[in-house]
């Protein structure tokens, strides 16, 4: 299969997979505009509501505009799809590897690319009823699934205990929404994965730099103190953790013990 992303196609898909967002802001910015055009005569006389209503016409334009910009730094510009910066965890070359995503696989191609020595299993655990998300299944009918891609569970992934030599969960576990399903999903994780392996976890934060980015959509991510959680509560610990850009961040995670 073809491991070579197009300059654009990060901030493309977004656009691709969430027009009707951009569809229903133009429609609305460019109705407010032509209200503050037809109106301009009675709102010559409260100077205060003219400015407000400009700026709200700029603020929202420019959250938007900025949110494409910072998008195609992340996902095209920053290098965050060459995998370079897998090298600085020191991980196996070779063995049984499982790539988890949650109905749109962008990396799969790229890890056997990375890792060709290694068995690649990849598993989708999209489940259409929990995962209602108009985006996805745009992404899912305009990309073919990685071959012999398995869907399974959440709660349940279908191997043997101590069996995975290093898992991946690229953009994919924030899609787990229910805190009590996604400390069962992390910890049948760790039950599969051999000892003294590890699982490659990024993510966006609940952060600033990603309110900056995406204003409100931010609230569609975890914050640290949130995952930390989840790690604690699900038997993991960091091993390692770094920025691969100011607005995602990479988790190197091993288990604690491989008991309940």
């Amino acid at each position: 299969m073809k491991n070579e992303r197009g300059p654009l196609q990060g901030v493309l898909n977004i656009v691709r997979f969430n027009w009707h967002f951009y569809v229903l802001f133009f429609v609305i910015f460019g109705l407010c505009l032509l209200m503050v055009i037809h109106w301009a005569t009675f709102l010559a006389s409260y100077v205060w509501l003219k400015m407000a209503i400009w700026l709200g016409l700029a603020a929202a334009a420019t959250s938007t505009f900025m949110s494409l910009a910072i998008s195609w730094y992340v996902y095209d510009k920053s290098g965050l799809y060459n995998l370079k910066w897998l090298d600085d965890f020191k991980l196996p070359s070779k063995g049984f590897f499982l790539n988890i995503h949650a109905g749109f696989d962008e990396t799969s191609v790229l890890l056997q690319a990375k890792f060709p020595a290694a068995t690649l299993q990849v598993l989708d655990f999209y489940d259409p009823i929990k995962h209602t998300e108009v985006s996805i299944k745009r992404a899912r009918a305009a990309y073919p699934p990685y071959p012999n891609t398995q869907h399974v569970r959440t709660e349940h992934l279908p191997y043997a205990d101590e069996s995975v030599s290093l898992a991946f969960a690229i953009f994919s576990a924030h899609e787990v929404r229910d805190e009590a399903e996604r400390l069962l999903f992390f910890k049948e994780i760790r039950r599969v994965l051999a000892p003294n392996t590890q699982l490659v976890l990024v993510e966006h934060l609940r952060d600033w730099p990603n309110f900056i980015a995406y204003s409100i959509g931010f609230l569609h991510f975890y914050s640290l103190s949130n995952w930390q959680s989840t790690f604690k509560g699900s038997g993991w610990r960091i091993v390692t953790q770094k920025n691969l850009t100011p607005f995602v961040k990479c988790f190197l995670l091993e288990a604690h013990a491989h008991s309940n």
